[in-house]
């Protein structure tokens, strides 16, 4: 979705519209791939990631016309927990 660049499924995050607390629609990380609904796939990447923000590819791909927040997959793809990331350890 952002760099637009092919790769097995297994190899990618989807992604899915979900809500945050205050009950607005954002973009949420699905690693598991389990998640009703509609997704997208991304390489699991901080420059991926960022492409797609650009683009503005979430609400394209997820078909979803009000604004998105991708904040949550921001910060999934930045956490040092997460077992995808391509991020140097410390």
């Amino acid at each position: 979705m952002g760099c637009r660049k092919r790769a097995a499924k297994s190899e990618l995050l989807r992604v899915t519209v979900g809500s945050e607390t205050h009950g607005q629609p954002v973009v949420a990380p699905d690693p598991q791939g389990t998640a009703p609904g509609r997704g997208a796939h991304l390489h699991p990447t901080v420059e991926c990631y960022d492409l797609a923000v650009r683009r503005k590819a979430f609400g394209r791909a997820l078909r979803v016309s009000t604004g998105l927040s991708s904040a949550p997959v921001g910060e999934y793809l930045a956490s040092p927990s997460n077992p995808r990331s391509t991020a140097p350890p410390p």
